[in-house]
């Protein structure tokens, strides 16, 4: 089935703008590996443009047009956005997986959560106007003082290709409640349905400038917009190394960043767990989203007395995933996202095999899959904690396991790591759970479960994850400065100095 992809430009202002340069990338359908389309590159040339369009969005009419408008005006094109997402869901959806190459029902669901996200944050828009001017309890009567929270200005927003729209509505739809101006860079390996997102503010009529949107590599279009002297802050997701990039360009400038980084979480299973619902649950939180997911479980750290069993059924349960073309019915496992990161997938558990570790279950292209970019779910064992594939983020569908013998020496492998994003515990010990919940060194922890995401909870990392939070209340606070307001109110002199004499 041709799923059609449209032909965009870079959205700049409000409107389609060619690139300046006028170079494009191919799309490249990651399960049948064909072109399918392409996207505007954009470079620093377009990036000068957007942020004078953005600033300019943020001063038309003295910002009565978005920054000083009031959260209930700002409000009503959130939710103008979220409802022509949800007439275009099914569009949407089947874009997104021929571009990135995760399942339909997936993409489906992240659709879902699009919307979910535009509409939560409509709210808390509103809900700042009922927070402005909040008073603040003085010591002194002769003062009065109060807070004032503003947008922190223009905001370059830089965001991954494993969740292409949501991961980018998870910092555009903060940002514009809160009143900033937007540059949006997708990733050039899944942009599709950002640019779509182009087409819906247009629709919608979002004041031109407000949000822009532009694809392009990362040195052509990422650097410019991070180390750009008039973008006041940048939200980036994505890997640890780039991050660094982005920190020392913004540190030339003292600009605020919030990363959201990689991770090599854990899932730690005892002795005293439903095995069924460990099981799946170990799957679901490494092999979701073909394994690129950031907060990922792909630790798995099994009490001794259960692994026999465990993994016999991790094994059965893992060759029961339908691994197929993502816009099969049915299909759990669709295709890596590129050539290059298929390639970086396999040499992770070629090393795994060369030092020493046994590959358990997969590790292969699967046999009935000539072409796309295919990695069977992997369970790899006899790990240990110098190897590669214990330290290293795969960002695939790669599962390690260790096993233990105490709790504490669970929790000393699970903190065993330079990241520090998400991790689950299992147990049917609620107490067990909360101990060893406090003592994970993680922005994440999750019960008896692992990945569920809502707009609603903060999410986030420590240590080499990165830091700030996204979603949630915490999610707009990103993008708000906080003013203070004291005001001198006595009738009296302040008397701090001798008044001159008559």
């Amino acid at each position: 089935m041709a799923i059609p992809v449209p032909s965009r430009q870079l959205f700049i202002n409000g409107d389609w703008t060619e690139p300046l340069l006028k170079k494009r990338i191919p799309i490249i359908n990651p399960s049948t590996e064909e072109i399918i389309g392409d996207i505007p590159a954009a470079t620093a040339e377009d990036v000068d443009v957007a942020v004078e369009a953005a600033r300019s969005a943020l001063t038309r009419n003295k910002g009565k047009d978005w920054a000083t408008a009031s959260g209930a005006v700002r409000a009503k094109y959130l939710r103008a956005i979220a409802a022509k997402i949800k007439e275009r869901k099914p569009e949407l959806a089947k874009l997104e997986t021929v571009d990135c190459g995760k399942p339909l029902k997936e993409s489906e669901a992240d659709m879902d959560d699009v919307i979910s996200c535009f509409e939560y944050y409509a709210d808390l828009a509103e809900g700042l106007d009922a927070k402005q001017k909040a008073p603040i309890s003085l010591p002194l009567k002769a003062f009065k003082s109060y807070v004032i929270k503003e947008p922190i200005g223009v905001v370059g927003l830089i965001v991954p290709w494993n969740y292409p729209l949501l991961m980018a509505i998870w910092k555009v739809a903060p940002a514009l409640a809160a009143g900033c101006a937007a540059i949006l860079k997708p990733s050039e390996l899944a942009s599709a349905t950002c640019l779509e997102l182009g087409e819906v503010c247009r629709e919608v009529d979002l004041p031109a400038g407000v949000l822009n949107i532009l694809p392009g590599l990362g040195s052509e279009a990422g650097a410019p917009l991070a180390s750009h002297p008039h973008v006041d802050k940048i939200a980036f997701t994505g890997s640890t190394r780039t991050a660094i990039k982005i920190m020392t360009a913004a540190a030339q400038r003292v600009k605020p960043v919030t990363l959201e980084l990689g991770g090599k979480g854990p899932i730690v299973v005892f002795e005293d767990c439903d095995i069924d619902k460990a099981v799946e649950w170990t799957i679901f939180g490494c092999f979701y989203t073909n394994g690129q997911i950031c907060s990922a479980t792909s630790r798995l750290i099994l009490h001794e007395s259960i692994a026999a069993e465990f993994l016999d059924k991790l094994v059965k349960w893992s060759e029961n995933i339908k691994i197929s073309d993502p816009l099969e019915e049915g299909c759990k496992l669709g295709p890596i996202v590129s050539k290059g990161q298929y390639e970086n997938v396999m040499k992770f558990i070629s090393n795994a095999k060369s030092e020493g570790a046994t590959i358990l279950y997969g590790g292969n292209r699967p046999k009935h899959l000539e072409k796309g970019y295919y990695v069977e779910p992997t369970i790899i064992t006899d790990v240990n904690t110098s190897m590669q594939i214990w330290r290293e983020e795969v960002f695939g569908p790669v599962l390690c396991v260790k096993t233990f013998t105490t709790e504490d020496e669970a929790i000393e492998l699970a903190n065993d790591t330079h990241y520090g994003l998400g991790g689950a515990v299992v147990s049917k010990d609620l107490e067990r759970c909360d101990r060893v919940s406090k003592a994970l060194q993680l922005g994440a922890v999750w019960v008896n479960c692992s990945q569920p995401c809502f707009c609603q909870a903060p999410f986030g990392g420590v240590k080499w994850s990165g830091f700030g939070r996204e979603l949630g209340e915490w999610g707009l606070e990103n993008y708000l400065i906080v003013k203070q307001v004291t005001e001198y109110v006595s009738d009296e002199q302040w008397g701090w100095y001798e008044p001159p004499k008559q």
